[in-house]
């Protein structure tokens, strides 16, 4: 049985270093984009940002003033118990935001759309987000918590299957351009691309590989994983850098996940994480031991499964 407390706790501590410490993964990615930056104010701030994460770290302050809209990604194994079921879960993972946004700080940046409404704790209505998923074995839990940019940064298109290709660069390119041109989201930044699904489904799985993949990991389908290499050198040969200044340092790395649509349409979301990619996570065990680590490893096999059931004979697949 895993407890509410030590959920609670190891929520609030995600918060803390979502906010404060840069992932390494992410890090890595900004120097390499660093060493060959040659546009003169994408390269000032490209340095700029990699002096404050240091400063950030040794002052244990968040790394950049608008600290985002924290949202948590939740993921079981099938033999995990929770103390006090899923409504114990959901109501420390928001007394945990609440806590942080006071301790950290963090900006509380969730109002009431209409009225304005602000608690002051980045909880209310729908907020925090919290999404869910399911693995096979194992009596742990996944805590990740995710502080994205929630104002613009992301964009959706209806595509029809003749646009092929062809037709997802075009909007690839339009969107980068756009968030680039207009100060529509900060770079340079992890992006990610949702294929297929519904609207809303397609929305998410955009998100989800902007903010729950490390840069340089690659989708399990070989061509899927080669049109991430392209489009990645493809976002950085539009003659944009930094926070849209003249360079070619737009993209630290583009992800890219699927999901079956309706046979007459190609949906697709474009989503920038930020250039502060903040993020973290811990697992928690049954035993109440507690491991941290910045992957998210979200994307399991069982995440893309095609078939009905799990582990199905290779024979059956078809079938299934």
């Amino acid at each position: 049985m895993i407890s509410i407390d030590a959920i609670q706790k190891t929520a609030e501590a995600l918060m803390e270093k979502a906010a404060i410490e840069i992932p390494e993964d992410y890090l890595d990615g900004l120097k390499a984009a660093a060493d060959v930056e040659d546009g003169d104010l994408s390269s000032f701030v490209l340095q700029a940002m990699l002096e404050n994460y240091e400063a950030a770290k040794q002052d244990r302050r968040a790394m950049c003033g608008d600290t985002g809209c924290p949202r948590w990604y939740v993921k079981m194994g099938n033999e995990a118990k929770i103390e006090g079921g899923p409504i114990a879960l959901e109501t420390a993972l928001r007394r945990a935001t609440a806590n942080a946004t006071r301790s950290v700080p963090l900006r509380p940046n969730r109002v009431h759309p209409l009225w304005r409404t602000d608690h002051d704790n980045n909880v209310g209505i729908g907020a925090p987000e919290i999404e869910y998923a399911f693995e096979p074995d194992g009596d742990w839990i996944d805590l990740i918590t995710v502080h994205k940019g929630g104002l613009f940064g992301t964009d959706y298109r209806m595509l029809f299957p003749s646009d092929g290709i062809a037709g997802i660069k075009r909007f690839y390119l339009d969107s980068l351009v756009a968030f680039g041109k207009r100060g529509l989201a900060c770079q340079p930044a992890i992006i990610g691309i949702g294929l297929g699904g519904s609207k809303d489904a397609c929305m998410v799985l955009g998100k989800r590989a902007a903010c729950l993949r490390t840069v340089g990991n690659r989708n399990s389908d070989p061509r899927i994983a080669e049109m991430e290499r392209e489009f990645k050198e493809l976002g950085n040969s539009i003659g944009m850098g930094a926070m849209g200044f003249v360079g070619k340092s737009m993209v630290i790395d583009c992800h890219i996940e699927v999901g079956y649509c309706h046979t007459g349409g190609m949906q697709m979301s474009v989503h920038a994480f930020c250039l502060s990619s903040r993020r973290a996570v811990a697992r928690v065990h049954g035993d109440g031991r507690v491991e941290y680590r910045t992957d998210p490893d979200w994307f399991t096999d069982y995440q893309r499964r095609e078939t009905v059931e799990w582990n199905v004979l290779p024979s059956l697949s078809k079938s299934a």
